[in-house]
């Protein structure tokens, strides 16, 4: 490969970064034609893109960008890389997680980098499912506001009823 396309590839693998917020490094490696053409149409029907890449250029974005989390994974950049880039923090482990759960070997989580925090090793997979994506937070928090009013509400509702059974007791005697 030319200087010249190493260093178009090294600004579109920086701009891209620097669009999405979250990526996974995998390993796709093996995967037969079928397979590899059925995870693409998967991740882009789950809004990601993924992209093959040359450890050794993906590793000078890394080391270029100043920041120390994604410096920390150029030690990971082993073997075939695939990036998935996306939106949402959580929709790649997942597509991984499903994939394996069909028994598939490949793909295989190498590292991911999501919501600014660096995560190394496929032991980081359970942990990367359970990250929520900020609109999964917002309707957590919204939920937490309703439920006080909730019960301020079915509090009100049932005093009546309330009332009416004491005034019925009292009665009564």
């Amino acid at each position: 490969m030319k200087k010249e396309m190493k260093v178009q590839v090294i600004e579109n693998l920086t701009a891209q970064i620097a669009q999405y917020p979250n990526f996974y490094l995998t390993d796709i490696e093996g995967l037969n034609a079928d397979k590899t053409s059925a995870l693409r149409r998967e991740c882009f029907g789950e809004g990601i893109k993924l992209e093959v890449v040359k450890n050794t250029l993906l590793g000078h974005v890394f080391k270029a960008s100043g920041n120390e989390e994604l410096a920390s994974l150029v030690d990971i950049l082993k073997g075939n890389t695939a990036v998935m880039f996306c939106e949402t923090p959580n929709a790649p482990a997942k597509l991984i997680k499903k994939w394996q759960k069909n028994k598939e070997e490949k793909p295989v989580l190498k590292g991911a980098y999501v919501q600014e925090c660096a995560y190394i090793g496929a032991d980081k997979l359970d942990e990367l499912v359970a990250v929520k994506s900020k609109f999964e937070l917002i309707a957590d928090v919204i939920a937490l506001l309703q439920s006080p009013i909730k019960q301020v509400v079915s509090a009100l509702e049932s005093a009546p009823q309330t009332i009416a059974g004491v005034v019925k007791t009292l009665e009564e005697k």
